[in-house]
């Protein structure tokens, strides 16, 4: 018997720069990197600041506070991911698993969005 596949949705493409879920584009053409004018703008001027660096262009540069806040929510997400298995391993029932891994999700969707 075979094993059926969970299909996960396609995720939308979002804004290089602030993280922000790009309209479905339509026709012909380069795929979308930014939601706005303003967002290409700001990703130039780090580009364009960053030259003389020796810092990648492709890098993503994080204020201290938000690598703090960053590691707070991976910690979250960690935590959650125990609460699962914990449940798990107790013979939780279906709706409560449910339950806590549409947190998880949650929380790692919030997380995935870096800016």
């Amino acid at each position: 018997m075979l094993a059926q596949e969970t299909l996960t949705p396609r995720q939308a493409p979002v804004c290089q720069w602030c993280g922000r879920e790009l309209p479905e584009q339509q026709g012909r053409g380069r795929k979308r990197k930014y939601c706005s004018a303003s967002c290409k703008q700001r990703a130039y001027e780090q580009r364009h600041n960053l030259e003389s660096t020796g810092i990648p262009a492709d890098s993503v540069v994080l204020r201290p506070e938000r690598v703090d806040e960053l590691r707070d929510e991976v910690y979250e997400l960690k935590c959650a991911a125990e609460d699962v298995r914990t449940a798990a391993a107790e013979g939780a029932d279906a709706q409560e698993l449910r339950h806590l891994c549409d947190e998880l999700v949650a929380i790692a969707n919030r997380i995935e969005k870096l800016r």
